[in-house]
């Protein structure tokens, strides 16, 4: 292990400014295809406080992208600098001009690069230095102003090295998550179709005559709208708590620790969530129709809880669907694009309405399987969890050192 607090002599160290050591290449590709240029980054290939760029798309979707960028170059979202997007390319390509390419001069080793970039002081200037409304945008110009202590190249390469190997391990640790990601889909193939891959509903075939296909109206009798109200219009911190979309992820988890209180005078048991209420989203982007989460009272907090109007709240027959069986199985559905296929679609949105879920079908095994399958299921939710504290872990103690040495 590494200690989180390094002892770091800097008098040998040189203040400069960003644009002392870096510059903006001001390279472009008029025909990329005559240029061999194989990838297109756009602000959405770039993941927030990771400094590896590992997506990309290709020239085969049409682009209007022209600025070139080169192996070790940072590639760093200039639009939105709050969202820490800055990542050093492994390949060669072109990116949007909502990106500003960043390369090292001969003072600085490329390999520092990154990490110079990636350390809150860097993100906060930036975020400081942005224009705009809805969109803030930050200039190189700006960001050449910013001032750091540059050490001797024979100390960057110690750093470098130092760096990069905490960067291994927080790498293999991923490459870990990413194989149980892929058992929790064997698992979840499994558990609800028999381990062969369907598209629909309809061609699920079930293992045996114990197992059933229903409708949802079968096994969940009680099935809500939440209320329709704006709410930033009608936030108030000692008012009703409201879950939303927004704390729902993709996992199946509630983030609490987001969700905001609204005046509402209307309270009633109708919109009133209990423990073990299941929460599906009926309403949004086509990639996240059909998240679901397990509603759970919080600790130390008696408040009543509502939801908003593009959730449905489902209770479930407790003798024959198990809440818990209900939510994982909505998940995969969504991941296997099930809901997709089922939903009505429009421009960026699909939906559904309450009796098209009354009557979507789902797979139903006999109680004790249920349970059976839910303790598979969190037995590989227990160790992603685990592998997640790893690369938490990992992260802060990375995010520590560079705050310390840039």
């Amino acid at each position: 292990m590494i200690d989180e607090k390094l002892s770091i002599d800097k008098t040998n160290w040189t203040p400069v400014k960003f644009g002392d050591v870096v510059f903006e290449p001001k390279e472009s590709s008029k025909n990329p295809h005559a240029d061999g240029i194989e990838h297109v980054v756009g602000l959405e290939h770039i993941e927030p406080e990771n400094i590896h760029l590992k997506n990309s798309a290709t020239l085969e979707e049409s682009t209007t992208f022209t600025k070139r960028f080169a192996i070790g170059d940072v590639l760093f979202g200039r639009r939105r600098a709050y969202l820490k997007k800055a990542a050093q390319a492994s390949f060669s390509g072109i990116c949007s001009g909502d990106i500003t390419v960043f390369r090292a001069n001969e003072k600085l080793m490329s390999e520092l690069l990154p990490f110079i970039v990636n350390n809150e002081k860097f993100f906060d200037y930036a975020v400081k230095h942005s224009a705009g409304g809805l969109s803030p945008r930050v200039k190189f110009k700006d960001l050449a102003n910013y001032e750091f202590l540059l050490p001797p190249k024979d100390q960057q390469a110690q750093l470098a090295k130092l760096l990069w190997a905490i960067d291994d391990v927080i790498e293999k640790e991923r490459t870990v998550l990413s194989k149980i990601e892929r058992i929790k889909q064997i698992e979840y193939l499994n558990a609800f179709m028999n381990g062969k891959k369907v598209n629909r509903a309809d061609d699920i075939v079930l293992p045996n005559n114990s197992w059933k296909l229903v409708s949802i109206k079968e096994v969940v009798p009680d099935i809500e709208y939440g209320i329709s109200i704006s709410i930033p219009s009608n936030q108030n911190p000692k008012g009703i708590p409201i879950i939303s979309t927004a704390e729902i992820d993709r996992e199946g988890n509630l983030d609490y620790s987001i969700v905001r209180s609204i005046n509402y005078a209307k309270m009633n048991d109708r919109v009133t969530l209990h423990s073990g209420d299941v929460l599906f989203n009926w309403r949004n982007s086509a990639e996240l129709i059909g998240k679901s989460a397990i509603f759970n009272q919080p600790e130390n907090d008696q408040r009543d809880y509502t939801f908003a109007s593009f959730i449905l709240r489902m209770r479930c027959d407790e003798e024959s669907m198990h809440n818990k069986y209900l939510m994982h199985l909505f998940n995969f559905y969504r991941i296997s694009e099930i809901f997709l296929g089922l939903a009505r679609r429009a421009v960026n949105q699909a939906n559904f309405n309450k009796n098209e879920v009354y009557d979507l079908k789902i797979p139903v095994p006999p109680y004790n399987i249920q349970l059976e399958i839910m303790e598979r299921i969190d037995q590989v939710e227990a160790s992603k969890k685990t592998c997640l504290d790893k690369i938490s872990s990992s992260q802060s103690l990375q995010k520590s050192l560079i705050n310390q040495v840039f």
